[in-house]
């Protein structure tokens, strides 16, 4: 297949995005072409490194590679991991004419990147995301962050990758617990902004029958997020929007200590329960809970996790995006056809199970 190329504009902050089968091999013909220094920092986890550490830094042969091999796991993504990170980019006499490359999926993605953020007041980064969830969704857009204890991403920055390399091959050895994580972003993105996207993954079977288009698939939904975010980088306004599902989603992972549902299982669960109540309210059409709840099914995604609302309002009081009890929730007016509603805690009926 030829090479998919998308452009983030933002300025003096625009960035090239890659999307190819075997694409990883190459990242060094890439890097090159905008990156003109010496050294290398590589962040990855125990999982990735094994299968494609090797890959990367052979394609890099020109430059000085050092490299970081961190926990896999949500629990890494947390503030005492930075100094580990800091101490090695030290180490290593990183620069700022020093490159930074998160090879792994969200956690990496997300810790690397707000390590490369706050290094020196900024080292330049590339993303090579290597989960469905960070190709499709987290890598793009310059959301990074670590988690404090009270909750997911509490402390953070927007700094924009100087590009993104995504290899859809490296799917083939993700364990199928992260092809459904991922999966839940992909309907995500059909259920905000694409009812064609929704159709396409109702007429596919399952994430193998999908696999002959999936640069396609990864290519629409990066595409959606690169609009949103050309929009709107800071997140004040239409990119509110990606966080269809999140309000929940992120109260579940908390209230587990992230260890039973992942990020894409929640957000499936916070999904279909947020329609679920806003056909109640009439707020969304009726019907389109039961549609979402039906692809969830299809790709293996839960939609109920057992627990009262109530026990979940304490976290959602916390949450970033509560402002004084005034909370912006993402519905659907109906499949491909999303809004930002001002609620309140209220919106979450207490008794109800979700």
């Amino acid at each position: 297949m030829e090479t998919i190329k998308l452009l983030v504009n933002l300025g003096e902050n625009s960035y090239p995005i890659y999307i190819e089968n075997g694409i990883l091999k190459n990242a060094g013909e890439y890097i090159s072409g905008f990156f003109r220094g010496r050294r290398i920092m590589i962040v990855s986890d125990d999982n990735v490194f094994p299968l494609y550490g090797e890959t990367l830094i052979r394609s890099l042969s020109g430059y000085e590679c050092h490299t970081l091999v961190l926990p896999h796991g949500e629990p890494t993504k947390n503030f005492q991991s930075l100094p580990k990170i800091y101490e090695a980019m030290l180490d290593a006499k990183i620069s700022r004419s020093d490159l930074v490359i998160a090879l792994g999926g969200g956690v990496i993605g997300d810790l690397a990147g707000f390590a490369a953020s706050s290094y020196l007041r900024g080292v330049k980064l590339v993303q090579i995301p290597t989960s469905l969830l960070a190709q499709v969704d987290s890598s793009v857009g310059g959301k990074v962050a670590v988690d404090l204890p009270q909750g997911k991403n509490l402390v953070g920055a927007f700094f924009q990758p100087k590009m993104v390399l995504i290899d859809p091959e490296v799917l083939n050895t993700l364990p199928r617990h992260f092809i459904n994580d991922g999966m839940g972003e992909v309907i995500k993105y059909g259920c905000i902004k694409d009812r064609a996207l929704f159709h396409t993954l109702k007429s596919h079977s399952s994430f193998e029958d999908l696999k002959e288009i999936l640069p396609s698939i990864i290519s629409r939904c990066v595409d959606i997020k690169r609009i949103v975010v050309e929009e709107d980088q800071f997140d004040t306004g239409e990119r509110m929007l990606l966080n269809f599902g999140h309000t929940l989603a992120h109260t579940i992972e908390q209230y587990y200590h992230y260890e039973r549902e992942s990020h894409g299982e929640a957000v499936a669960i916070g999904m279909y329960q947020i329609t679920r109540m806003a056909e109640d309210c009439g707020l969304t059409r009726q019907g389109c809970a039961d549609e979402i709840r039906e692809l969830l099914t299809t790709y293996g995604l839960p939609y109920e996790c057992g627990l009262p609302v109530s026990v979940l309002t304490d976290a959602i009081r916390l949450d970033k995006k509560n402002l004084n009890n005034s909370l912006n929730i993402v519905l659907l007016h109906e499949i491909g056809d999303s809004y930002v509603h001002p609620a309140t805690i209220e919106f979450f009926d207490s008794s109800m199970m979700i």
